[in-house]
């Protein structure tokens, strides 16, 4: 009928419909690793926390290997590391969730890629998703990762989480979506 919008024709906070069963804060559970928490901030380009936001994380686990078939061995944990969900913010921009740091993951050349997050943003008024990284503070393989490689010097720290608190296993990692400081996203 003309004149009328179908959800494939708006844009809109259609995220909770039938995927809130995705959403999780602890994707640790009862896996081996370090266990690390994460906390952060999704902010638009004026500063103001983006209320509606979902990310969409997908991990390797403590030995770099994905929740996926091409995985599968005896070597799989007795409660395997699903290494995948969805974190919402909530009315102040804010997220949280606990995982195990990754182990290196290694590429398709061979060579290791430095602990990271693969991470998915969706909120509305995006089209599409924007693509980016998470990685891990003092983390010797960053030097040499391929992903931080292709982003200019000046602009790596937008994708390295740093230390909050005593304990090293506590994580502060903001997404800006615009500006100055905004994070680097990827095409994919």
């Amino acid at each position: 009928m003309p004149g009328n919008s179908t959800p494939s024709q708006t844009v809109g906070p259609f995220f909770s419909i039938g995927f809130d069963w995705m959403n999780r804060a602890d994707f640790a559970e009862e896996s081996a690793g370090e266990r690390v928490a994460i906390q952060g901030r999704v902010l638009d380009g004026s500063g103001q926390p983006v209320p509606d936001a979902i990310l969409e994380i997908w991990q390797a686990d403590a030995n770099g290997r994905y929740y996926h078939p091409e995985h599968a061995d005896t070597r799989n944990n007795v409660t395997p590391f699903v290494g995948f969900g969805r974190v919402p913010t909530d009315g102040q921009g804010q997220f949280s969730f606990t995982t195990i740091k990754p182990g290196p993951v290694y590429g398709p050349d061979g060579k290791p890629q430095a602990p990271h997050l693969q991470i998915s943003v969706f909120m509305r008024g995006l089209l599409r998703q924007l693509v980016t990284r998470m990685y891990f503070p003092d983390e010797p393989l960053n030097g040499s990762d391929p992903g931080l490689q292709f982003v200019p010097e000046s602009r790596r720290e937008t994708l390295i989480a740093r230390r909050t608190g005593p304990e090293g296993n506590n994580l502060e990692w903001n997404v800006l979506l615009q500006g100055a400081d905004e994070t680097v996203f990827f095409d994919c």
